[in-house]
This record gives C-alpha cells, structure tokens and sequence, in this order.
C-alpha cells in the first residue's frame, strides 16, 4: 500500500532536490524524496540507538577498574600484532 502526498516546496527546494536526484542516480523526483524519507529515518533511528547508549552509559558508567583493565588488554593486544610489514603477508 502507498499513499500520496502532495507537498508544496521553493524554487531553491525544487533546484537542490533536482541537483541531488541526479548526483545519487535517481530516475525521478519521488524517487529521491523516498529516499531521503529513509535516509532521515534511518538517521532518526540510529541517534535514537546512540542516545539510549549515552543515557546508559550516564547512568551507569564504567568502573576505573573496568578502565584499567580495558587499558591492559588493549596494551596486551597490541604486542600480539607482528612487529613487521612481512609478518602480515
């Protein structure tokens, strides 16, 4: 199912919605504002995600041990990698 909308835009709208229609491959107008209708929800999800990480974070932050050993294992990790270009090939 689909519905139509009938949206009144400017000129200087209509100008960036042509120009980025025809630099992402759009065939259409509609084409390009359903996708930017999914671009701008995807974002609006995804700061959603992000916000609800940084609350949880707020409330509950990590330790210094937590820290510290995060620390640790990242310096650990890092003398496990080969200390030459030709190791790796």
């Amino acid at each position: 199912m689909s519905t139509q909308l009938a949206v009144r835009v400017t000129d200087a709208q209509l100008r960036a919605l042509d120009s980025y229609a025809a630099s992402c491959g759009h065939a259409t107008r509609a084409d390009a504002i359903r996708a930017a209708i999914s671009d701008a929800i995807k974002r609006a999800d995804e700061n959603a995600i992000d916000r609800s990480y940084r609350d949880a974070y707020a409330k509950m932050p990590e330790t210094q041990e937590e820290l510290a050993e995060a620390y640790r294992l990242g310096i650990a990790s890092i003398g496990e990698e080969p200390s030459r270009l030709d190791d790796w090939l």
